[in-house]
């Protein structure tokens, strides 16, 4: 007879001192509709359904790929992979070898999981899965045509390989905007009930709130007070009940996924009891650890006597690594000195030309070490800002902000300087201090002296690299973050350094000096 498996999770009332929750009552909700950009379709449909859109572009993409590059080496002709046997000769059309490499490429790229819906959305594995994938696929097909003979047209092989890999990566990051934008308004995400201390609901409930395209759509709470009433601070979020009533918010709220914000105000065995109490396949359950801005890489889980241990790395910079980025400095910014050199040419005559004083800014920052350096701009702003500078910092702290003096309509700046500004033209010759050593391309932003003064003693960790022209907080928000979101991504930057993001960043700086919106001033 089949087990059933629901009496398992039916604990006994003893098993908690708490007494029982009264009934939930659902939320009230207008009718949920087809057309509705929330309906809910089943916790798993828009999985599967962006799964499915996936493989039909990567499938359309190679077959572009690959028929296209046969064509390109081959013309239209019937050409012959030729396969030794001993004394004989097997041929095989190149019509027919490419539909077995369009297959086996997508096949490798299943097995791989880069379809997979945890790495969907956000972050470089989905990328970096199909790179590995591919450049495993062809290195194989390398070693069994040398293996087995096969004479495989060495140029068909290295054109496919490099043009399917970029096609594949952008038709994916096309697919990742679409995404964003559809979880934007709800769709494409997880249904997320967080359960932990109102504290650690309420952090958690901002921060997934603040970036909905990560995909996961805060739908309820349970916190250990047990308060049905009312919803998570600064939020409409509602909370369900106590944490030994995560089955019936399920249900009320049709969340397919747990958050355990905490464990401290729990019971032992509640996450467990949570995790066998989930449908398996349908929902799923999140540990969210209360340490921040910790990058994956740094993070490892090692199962010690039966316990999984979350260590977390200290962070590393190796003489490797810090080789690696000055050299990419040296030669990413020379290359740009040299293509940009017209435009410089230009942005220096007509700051000459528009207003009385020198053509660059030249001022005091603080950068690697703590050390001072001469950063140089082009100058956006009258030659008495300096003087200025006083008066308008005050009007600013009395404000509230203690730190970083930013103003949106600030009067020092001129005409053209606040063109440059806009699409931080005027950043440009700071290229010449990345070629001197004193900043690197991406870095943290490199405060003046009299802002270090005001420092906490944790902000000084951004000292430990180099300061940059572009860093994390430029592509997330620019003069529109408070002090302390600069600080944060600054230090996560600090904290979690690698090539890959160094790429990212720049490109986003690319994209946000083309199309800088409202945040640039």
């Amino acid at each position: 007879m089949p087990y059933d498996f629901s009496a398992a999770t039916t604990w006994p009332a003893t098993a908690s001192r708490e007494p029982a929750d009264p009934p939930i009552p659902a939320p009230p909700q207008r009718p949920v509709t087809s057309s509705s950009p929330t309906a809910f379709r089943g916790p798993r449909d828009w999985r599967r359904r962006y799964a499915t859109l996936l493989r039909v572009t990567d499938l359309l993409v190679l077959v572009w790929v690959v028929y296209g590059t046969q064509i390109a080496w081959f013309g239209f002709g019937n050409a012959q992979v030729a396969i030794r046997e001993d004394s004989r000769i097997t041929d095989i059309s190149y019509w027919l070898f490419s539909a077995g490499l369009i297959t086996v490429w997508m096949w490798t790229l299943s097995l791989a999981d880069t379809r997979d819906h945890r790495i969907i959305g956000a972050g470089a594995e989905e990328y970096a899965r199909i790179a590995r994938a591919s450049l495993s696929l062809f290195g194989v097909i390398a070693i069994i045509a040398f293996l087995t003979r096969v004479d495989v047209a060495r140029g068909f092989l290295l054109l496919s390989l490099p043009i399917g890999v970029g096609l594949l990566l952008l038709s994916r990051w096309l697919c990742r905007q679409w995404l964003v934008a559809k979880r934007s308004t709800g769709e494409y995400s997880a249904r997320v009930l967080l359960v932990g201390s109102e504290a650690s609901v309420t952090h958690l409930a901002r921060e997934l709130q603040r970036m909905p395209g990560s995909g996961y759509r805060v739908v309820g709470a349970c916190v250990p007070s047990g308060r049905v009433a009312g919803s998570v601070h600064g939020t409409s979020i509602p909370i369900m009940g106590s944490v030994d009533a995560v089955p019936q918010a399920l249900a009320a709220t049709d969340a397919d996924t747990v958050a355990v914000t905490s464990t401290d105000e729990l019971p032992p065995d509640k996450v467990k009891q949570i995790s066998w109490g989930l449908e398996a396949g349908r929902q799923h359950l999140v540990l969210a650890p209360s340490i921040v801005d910790i990058a994956g890489p740094r993070i490892q889980t090692r199962p010690v006597a039966g316990v999984p241990l979350m260590h977390v790395e200290t962070p590393r910079f190796s003489r490797g690594q810090l080789f690696l980025k000055r050299t990419v400095d040296i030669v990413a910014s020379t290359a740009g000195v040299i293509v940009l050199s017209p435009l410089l040419v230009f942005l220096a005559i007509t700051v000459r030309l528009s207003s009385q004083g020198p053509v660059f800014f030249r001022q005091k920052r603080i950068g690697l070490r703590g050390r001072e350096f001469t950063m140089l701009k082009f100058r956006s702003m009258v030659v008495d800002a300096e003087d200025m500078l006083e008066q308008l910092a005050k009007q600013q702290r009395d404000s509230g902000n203690e730190v970083l003096f930013k103003m949106k309509n600030d009067p020092r700046v001129t005409p053209v300087g606040r063109v440059m500004r806009k699409y931080s033209l005027d950043e440009l010759p700071q290229l010449f201090n990345v070629i001197g050593g004193s900043m690197s391309l991406v870095g943290p932003r490199p405060p003046l002296p009299s802002e270090v003064e005001r420092y906490a003693a944790h902000v000084h960790r951004r000292f430990l690299v180099k300061p940059g022209i572009t860093g994390l907080w430029q592509v997330s928000g620019r003069s529109s973050l408070s002090w302390e979101e600069s600080v944060r991504l600054d230090l996560s930057y600090v904290e979690n350094w690698s090539l890959l993001t160094d790429v990212v960043i720049v490109a986003k700086t690319a994209r946000a000096a083309i199309a800088p919106g409202e945040t640039a001033h």
